[in-house]
């Protein structure tokens, strides 16, 4: 592969220069504002972790590699592109397995490895369909689906994952419409890809940074109300 080579891949480049995309590049700063709103949420919770801020952290370099493959669009920068938004599909997928459904850390890590290959398959399934999107449609029935056993779950985490996957269908839908609709739109509907993936992927990180622990999201099946946060007499069950 000749990492240097040019790649036109979206409706809005018209050559080869680095501006030629200028509402790509530009709406990847809604990724570095996602990642600065959970920041400052990060700060003010009661409980603050090195996993999520990681997380947080790595929402900006989806950003940061976003923008590169907008501007000079070759072999390299495509990897800079696609390669942090893999990290934070599979590692959240595992924290969500971990953190809100309360799997223990082998399972976490086993479930992730199962999707991981379930998802080559559904790709593969939908690429005549979706094309290059159909890569993203194994995260959305993960976020919907966990989101679903959340909500059943009444674990406050399932209406933020929910809320997720309810946008991203949105983003979804405008990447892959970008093509059909060039000619009747030369911009393209990317840039709106960019926009509404930085607002799932910011819901995804408030759901981390409200629900430290699988307790702290589970409510009572009555009247009671919300439960309050796990303690010495109210501990963390995991199967």
């Amino acid at each position: 592969m000749d990492w240097f080579a040019p790649i036109d891949a979206y409706c809005e480049r018209l050559g080869p220069g680095v501006w030629a995309e200028p509402l790509n590049a530009a709406t990847n700063l809604a990724f570095l504002l996602g990642a600065a709103v959970a920041w400052q949420a990060w700060r003010r919770a009661s409980r603050r972790d090195g996993v999520t801020l990681a997380f947080i952290l790595l929402v900006a370099v989806i950003g940061l590699g976003s923008f590169l493959f907008h501007t000079l669009a070759n072999g390299w920068s495509l990897l800079a592109d696609v390669i942090p938004i893999a990290v934070f599909i599979y590692g959240f997928f595992a924290l969500a397995l971990f953190r809100f459904v309360g799997l223990r850390p082998a399972l976490a890590v086993t479930g992730t490895i199962g999707f991981a290959v379930a998802a080559q398959v559904v790709e593969r399934m939908a690429g005549p369909v979706l094309g290059s999107s159909a890569s993203y449609l194994p995260a959305l029935l993960a976020l919907g689906g966990i989101g679903g056993v959340l909500l059943a779950r009444r674990h406050g985490a399932g209406r933020w994952l929910l809320g997720a996957a309810a946008v991203f269908v949105l983003s979804l839908t405008f990447r892959t419409l970008d093509a059909p609709l060039c000619d009747a739109h030369p911009l393209g509907t990317h840039f709106l890809w960019h926009v509404l993936n930085a607002a799932t992927l910011t819901l995804c990180l408030l759901a981390a940074i409200r629900y430290p622990a699988e307790s702290e999201g589970l409510r009572p099946a009555g009247p009671a109300g919300p439960r309050t946060t796990g303690s010495a007499s109210d501990p963390v069950r995991r199967p």
